[in-house]
Order: C-alpha cells, then structure tokens, then sequence
C-alpha cells in the first residue's frame, strides 16, 4: 500500500503512511494536528475520526 491523502469537505488534511501493518495519520493542516501520529486500520476509519474532530472542534468554536 501507498500513501494516500485524507481529504475533509475536498481539502487535503493529512496523509496515510503504511506502518507496522497498521496506517499512520500524517497531518498537513493545523486543524487536525491533534491527529497526527495516531493510526487507523483503515482509510475509512481515518476519514470518519478527522470528519468527527473538526465537527467537534467546530461545535466548540460557535
């Protein structure tokens, strides 16, 4: 497996890395920072983690 880029609302926000039969998340954008390192079994497990955080992190800010 490649890396392969995790997108929320069509922008790139990180990346997913192959490690130790596992996907690390790479962050490319500070709103999902608090991500970045943690990994997934899955692109669709990482998609919905960053769709939760920002959603959370949005609800925090209004």
């Amino acid at each position: 497996m490649t890396k392969q880029v995790v997108e929320y609302q069509g922008v790139p926000v990180g990346v997913l890395l192959p490690r130790d039969g596992s996907l690390a998340f790479m962050a490319v954008k500070y709103d999902v920072m608090e991500l970045d390192g943690r990994s997934f079994s899955s692109p669709t497990e990482a998609r919905d983690a960053v769709r939760s955080h920002l959603t959370q992190r949005l609800s925090v800010a209004a």
